[in-house]
């Protein structure tokens, strides 16, 4: 049977992303991230020339030497002079190819910036939905590793086609000159057999590589969820660490099985190409032998040819039929990162979004119907209710009722598919995110802590916060005096997720966040769940102000909580079945007066 993590793999193949088509236009737009370096890669073209052409001096070099050597003069300053010349040709070689590198990391460092950018970009302007049917590690599989893989693309593979692309041309226009008749030996003898194994190769590496990507992808949101705090306390809990091991054990032998397809793939190419070009030189030596014998040609020609140019040559052509097999592999990383890339964002600005000023806190729902992705019916169905600013609204309901889907449309967290939620009048659609985000405060049943001191923490709310500003949010929620009797204060580190501080300890410190920040529409989600009857007490108390100087939106089962508001809105399945004060709605003896009751 299929564990939840392993149907949950998180593969970003719905509706949503179309498949990659590797044609023209796909071609053009990879293109396009070079293209804001055109000067940069102008230069790296002009260095590589450069170096292609210097590359032949120790050609030159070596036909001079033999030849003078095979009839010696006497005279050793002419031997010097060309020796000095190559040790030059080497020194200025090797600041070229410094220069070039430099260049071409520079343009790699660049476009993986701006594509891990864009990525996250495209991310945070997702949905909360999208991440509810989406593994976290899966996604930063996608922002890690294959955004490295695309740099190495762009560093080793990309340059190097563009450096062979040099040094082909030039070495065969040498060859030519040396000697035509062995030259035009090269098109019979390897490059047919090169280019036709490399194409099959090619497809073979793309499907390996793709298949190695998906296992990295899986094999990361697994660790993620199992190696985080709370993964490691369930299964602690539950006493399933041989069954972890297990699902580890089966996800790391798929990943070292597709590794090492990939890796055989490479390998195969390699070992036929080094046979395709240990064999070739043979033939050269026994023409080119046959040649010097005839007096057609030089000692010095021939080794020059054979050894130096052939050697030089063949390295090109390797190059260039493995960088046909690496550039075959790496459109699956592009193909990847474009799934993310073109996925729609669900939330976003209008181009004509307004800011919302001097927010008075009045909600409207008319109409609102909204269902999640993927599911059957409804969250929300037809719903329609009206608050009024400074308004205490409870959200009541049984579990899946739609009170957390109420809340999260308020705040814009996703969109309804048919009607409008108005705040002042307005419709959230037509607000710009930051000024709604501005006036709303949320307090989560799930409370989220970063790894940060609860410093850091409470100012993620009002960043330019001064120490007294904290204090007095802290004093409210009743939290001042036990950060206080902590060795290190407020700058203690909460641990992952908050782990460190207990469940009320932790929801204290998120209500004193959203005092902090001071909104004009306050959102509680369960905001008391997770208190001890001493700790709710004493937060209900620090909330009944908070309470009357805007409007609050409370989901909660607590009594208390719900006999304090002005009105209770009661849903169930999707649908506001009942609405009014709490002596109203005991007195119609409907839904409310059962989970009244229970």
């Amino acid at each position: 049977m299929r564990s939840c993590a392993d149907s949950a793999a998180g593969d970003f193949h719905g509706d949503e992303v179309h498949r990659i088509k590797w044609d023209r236009r796909s071609l053009r737009r990879v293109a396009g991230y070079f293209r804001p370096h055109r000067r940069r890669i102008v230069a790296v073209l002009l260095l590589m020339a450069a170096g292609a052409a210097l590359g032949l001096v120790p050609a030159l070099v070596t036909k001079v030497l033999l030849d003078q050597l095979a009839q010696p003069s006497g005279d050793l300053s002419y031997v010097v002079l060309i020796l000095l010349a190559g040790v030059a040709s080497a020194v200025t070689s090797g600041l070229v190819t410094f220069a070039q590198a430099k260049l071409e990391t520079g343009i790699s460092q660049d476009i993986m910036f701006e594509l891990r950018r864009g990525l996250y970009d495209r991310l945070l302007g997702q949905s909360v939905d999208f991440f509810t049917r989406r593994r976290t590690g899966d996604v930063m599989s996608r922002i890690g590793t294959d955004v490295q893989g695309i740099g190495d693309v762009i560093q080793d593979t990309l340059s190097g086609l563009a450096s062979n692309v040099f040094i082909l041309p030039t070495t065969l226009g040498f060859m030519l000159v040396l000697d035509w008749r062995l030259t035009l030996m090269l098109p019979v003898l390897v490059l047919p057999w090169i280019v036709a194994f490399s194409r099959g190769v090619a497809r073979a590496s793309f499907r390996a590589r793709a298949e190695t990507q998906r296992q990295h992808g899986r094999m990361t949101a697994y660790l993620h969820e199992v190696l985080g705090i709370s993964g490691v306390l369930l299964i602690k809990a539950f006493v399933r660490q041989g069954a972890e091991r297990a699902r580890f054990h089966a996800l790391n032998s798929e990943l070292r099985r597709a590794e090492l397809r990939q890796a055989t793939v490479q390998r195969v190419f390699d070992l036929l190409n080094d046979v395709l070009l240990a064999a070739a030189p043979a033939v050269f030596w026994l023409y080119g032998g046959y040649l010097v014998f005839r007096g057609e040609t030089t000692v010095g020609t021939l080794v020059t040819f054979v050894v130096v140019l052939t050697g030089r040559l063949a390295m090109s052509v390797e190059d260039l039929s493995s960088i046909h097999v690496k550039l075959a592999g790496s459109l699956a990383l592009f193909e990847r990162l474009f799934e993310i890339i073109d996925l729609p964002v669900a939330v976003m600005d209008s181009p004509d979004a307004r800011p919302l000023t001097r927010c008075r806190g009045a909600i409207t729902f008319e109409n609102v119907t909204f269902t999640y992705g993927g599911a059957d019916h409804p969250a929300l169905d037809d719903v329609s209710f009206q608050v009024e600013p400074g308004q205490l609204v409870a959200l009541v309901g049984p579990t899946g009722a739609g009170k957390s889907t109420t809340a999260h449309l308020v705040a814009r967290f996703h969109d309804p598919q048919h009607g409008r939620v108005l705040i002042d009048g307005q419709d959230v659609r037509e607000l710009s995110l930051e000024s709604l985000g501005n006036h709303l405060g949320i307090v989560f049943q799930d409370t989220f802590l970063f790894n940060a001191t609860i410093r850091d923490n409470l100012r993620y709310a009002k960043p330019d916060a001064s120490d007294e500003e904290l204090t007095v949010a802290t004093r409210a929620a009743y939290l001042h005096d036990f950060i206080s009797s902590l060795p290190d204060g407020y700058d203690t580190v909460v641990g992952e997720r908050g782990h460190r501080l207990s469940g009320g300890e932790k929801q204290r410190l998120a209500i004193a966040r959203v005092i902090l920040k001071d909104p004009r529409i306050l959102i509680l989600d369960e905001a008391t769940s997770h208190l001890d009857s001493v700790s709710e007490h004493l937060v209900q108390a620090a909330l009944t102000p908070l309470f009357q100087a805007r409007t609050s939106l409370v989901i909660a089962h607590r009594l208390s909580t719900i006999l304090a508001a002005d009105v209770i809105i009661v849903l169930d399945h999707g649908r506001v079945v009942e609405q009014g004060s709490h002596a109203e709605l005991v007195e119609l003896g409907g839904l409310y007066m059962t989970l009244y009751q229970q």
